[in-house]
């Protein structure tokens, strides 16, 4: 009895041995996909350094210029919506500023230029760990996630940015104040909108990996709409800070059909993971 309790006690060590042998091996393929991820971010970000000069004045200050292509549209679209100029000067107030913001902002580009890659080095990740089927299903992750992240971003740049800028530059609540804006706050506010944009807009695609894992269905998605609107009418409110009611509805209607294409998304997994159970109780 002793003799099988050793050999016993010796099987369950090359186990324990064997896991964790498997979870440094894990944790050292994480490790040198983040390392290259942080890579690309440092390789993209020196690009942007080095060509700050154009990112700066054509990119990042576009939506604080009366010729932006959004001013633009909106001037062909009646003279009541027309942006020619926007009121207020940006100014700095630090000695290393601009040094700083030069730093910063090429970071931050250099990161969202590197997302489709940081989402492949993801799916290469975890691809190990799925079945056939779920990687089939799941093979166009890194192109739709990033094709949304685009899309957001734009949307955010071209969209809302623009009108959040003019709104607030020309709200004044006395002739007597002058607005300058720091150029730290501008670049902020443009960075967050664009961002938060990018981030909101892979809804569908978070709806797909909560359906995948049986957490959310389509169900529950279309049972929930009327609350899911009011939600969703409060995120585009706070996104855009103007108060009028066309304002905050450009902002929500892409939320409305993003979630739309989460249920239609969501309905689909559902429908998968029903014939998969199905196929598993007639075997």
């Amino acid at each position: 009895m002793s003799d099988n309790k050793i050999i016993k006690a010796i099987q369950d060590k090359g186990k324990t041995i064997e896991a964790e042998m498997s979870f440094f091996e894990h944790l050292e393929a994480l490790r040198w996909h983040l390392i290259r991820a942080a890579i690309s971010v440092v390789v993209f970000a020196i690009v942007a350094f080095f060509n700050f000069d154009f990112i700066f004045n054509t990119i990042i200050m576009g939506p604080f210029r009366g010729d932006f292509w959004t001013y633009r549209m909106l001037c062909k679209l009646g003279d009541g919506m027309c942006i020619t100029k926007i009121n207020g000067d940006i100014i700095n107030t630090e000695m290393a500023g601009q040094f700083m913001l030069q730093i910063n902002q090429s970071l931050l580009i250099g990161m969202i230029l590197s997302i489709p890659y940081i989402l492949w080095e993801l799916w290469r990740f975890i691809k190990p760990a799925l079945l056939e089927k779920e990687r089939k299903a799941a093979s166009g992750f890194v192109f739709y996630a990033s094709l949304l992240f685009v899309v957001g971003i734009l949307f955010g740049y071209y969209i809302i940015a623009p009108e959040s800028i003019s709104f607030l530059a020309a709200y004044t609540i006395s002739p007597t104040i002058h607005n300058q804006f720091m150029i730290s706050s501008y670049v902020s506010m443009v960075a967050t909108i664009t961002l938060i944009l990018g981030i909101v807009f892979e809804l569908p695609m978070i709806i797909y990996i909560l359906a995948s894992l049986g957490i959310l269905t389509g169900t529950f998605m279309k049972k929930t709409r009327r609350y899911s609107v009011v939600i969703l009418l409060i995120i585009g409110a706070i996104i855009s800070p103007s108060p009028d009611f066309l304002t905050t509805m450009i902002s929500t209607i892409p939320l409305f059909a993003l979630y739309e294409v989460g249920i239609v998304v969501a309905s689909m997994v559902e429908k998968r993971r029903a014939a998969r159970h199905d196929e598993i109780m007639n075997d």
